[in-house]
C-alpha cells in the first residue's frame, strides 16, 4: 500500500542506480519524455497570492522542503554514531541562525557518545508538548515505511528541531530527510510564508560546512524519491464543511485530484480531516516544476476548489 516503495541510501544513488531510479522516477512525477531536467526558481515577480480576494480570511499556511547534506548517508543507512555527527554539524548553523531569528534547539538525542552530554536536550513532557505544537515530528519507530527502510533506526537519537523565537520558522532534523526546514504562519498572504523560507534556506546555504546534496537531473535529494526536485510540500487549511458532510475527506479528494491538489487530515498525513470540515491541501507536484509555480498553483487550486465547495 506504498505509493512507491523504494528509498535512497545515499545522495549518489540516484545516479549509481540510475538504470531502475530513472524509470521509477519519470513514471511517479509523469515525464512521458524521458529527458527532463529539474530547474530551481523562487521567482514570483509581482504575483499577488493574497486569498482574502477569494473570500478567505486568516489560513493556516506551511511551506516545508526537504533537504541532506553532502558528505553523509541519507538517513536510511546512518548509523548511530553519524546520526550524532550530523546533529553535532547543523549545531553551530542553528546558533547563526539563532542569532538572527533567535529561538531553541530542542533534541531528544540522549548523550553524544564520547562527546558528553548533550545541552539541548527535552524531556518527554517537553517532547509531547511540541508534538501537540505540530512543531515536532512524531515517535518514528511507529510508521512501518521508514521502519523497513531503516530510516527510523536508533530512535531517538540524532533527532529534534530547532524553531525560532517567533515560533514561524522550524527546522527538523533526523526524520525522513536529513533536514526539514518550514516556514509557517497563520494570515492572508500565501507569499509572506514563502519568501521567509526563501530567505531561511538563503541563509543555511551561506554557512560553512553546509552544502545541500543535489542531482543535476533531480534537483535537491530527498530520501523518497516521491520529494525529488524542489522537495516542497505548500499547504494550507481550508474549511470545505459541503465537501467533507459524510465525515471524510473522500469527496475531497475526488474533486481536489484533477486540480493537482493533495488532500490530508489536520494532523498531516493519515490523521481525520477537523470536526467543522478543515482539511489541509498542497499542490501534489514536487519534480520538473520550479518552486514559484507550486506557490501559484495552490492560489490556484484554493480558488477552483472554493467554486466547487460553494457551487
Amino acid at each position: 500500500d506504498s505509493g512507491l516503495g523504494c528509498y535512497a541510501m545515499t545522495p549518489q544513488d540516484y545516479s549509481k542506480f540510475g538504470g531502475f531510479f530513472d524509470k521509477v522516477i519519470r513514471d511517479y512525477h509523469g515525464d512521458e519524455s524521458g529527458s527532463k531536467k529539474h530547474e530551481t526558481d523562487w521567482n514570483t515577480d509581482d504575483a499577488d497570492y493574497d486569498v482574502r480576494k477569494l473570500g478567505q480570511e486568516e489560513l493556516s499556511m506551511r511551506v516545508r522542503v526537504g533537504r541532506n547534506l553532502v558528505g553523509f548517508n541519507l538517513p536510511g543507512k546512518m548509523s548511530k554514531e553519524e546520526r550524532i555527527k550530523f546533529e553535532q554539524r547543523m549545531l553551530p548553523a542553528f546558533e547563526q541562525l539563532g542569532q538572527k531569528w533567535g529561538g531553541n534547539v530542542h533534541s531528544l538525542t540522549p548523550d553524544f557518545g564520547d562527546d558528553g552530554v548533550n545541552p539541548n536536550l527535552i524531556t518527554q513532557e517537553k517532547y509531547q508538548e511540541l508534538v501537540d505544537a505540530h512543531v515536532m515530528f512524531k515517535d518514528m519507530a511507529a510508521d512501518p515505511y521508514l521502519n523497513s527502510a531503516g530510516i527510523s533506526d536508533d530512535w531517538p537519537y540524532g533527532r529534534g528541531c530547532w524553531q525560532s523565537e517567533d515560533k514561524m520558522r522550524i527546522i527538523w532534523f533526523g526524520e525522513e530527510d536529513q533536514l526539514r526546514i518550514m516556514c509557517m504562519k497563520k494570515g492572508s498572504n500565501l507569499l509572506e510564508v514563502f519568501t521567509n523560507l526563501n530567505q531561511m534556506l538563503e541563509t543555511i546555504e551561506q554557512i560553512e560546512g553546509v552544502e545541500f546534496a543535489k542531482d543535476e537531473n533531480y534537483g535537491y535529494v530527498t530520501s523518497c524519491p516521491s520529494n525529488l526536485g524542489t522537495g516542497m510540500r505548500a499547504s494550507v487549511h481550508v474549511k470545505i464543511p459541503n465537501l467533507t458532510s459524510d465525515g471524510t475527506d473522500k469527496k475531497a479528494k475526488e474533486v481536489c485530484k484533477p486540480l493537482g491538489l493533495s488532500v490530508r487530515g489536520t494532523g498531516g498525513e493519515h490523521t481525520p480531516i477537523g470536526a467543522d470540515g478543515t482539511v489541509d491541501i498542497s499542490p501534489s507536484a514536487r519534480l520538473f516544476i520550479k518552486e514559484s509555480e507550486i506557490i501559484g498553483k495552490l492560489y490556484e487550486g484554493i480558488e477552483k476548489l472554493m467554486e466547487i465547495e460553494n457551487a
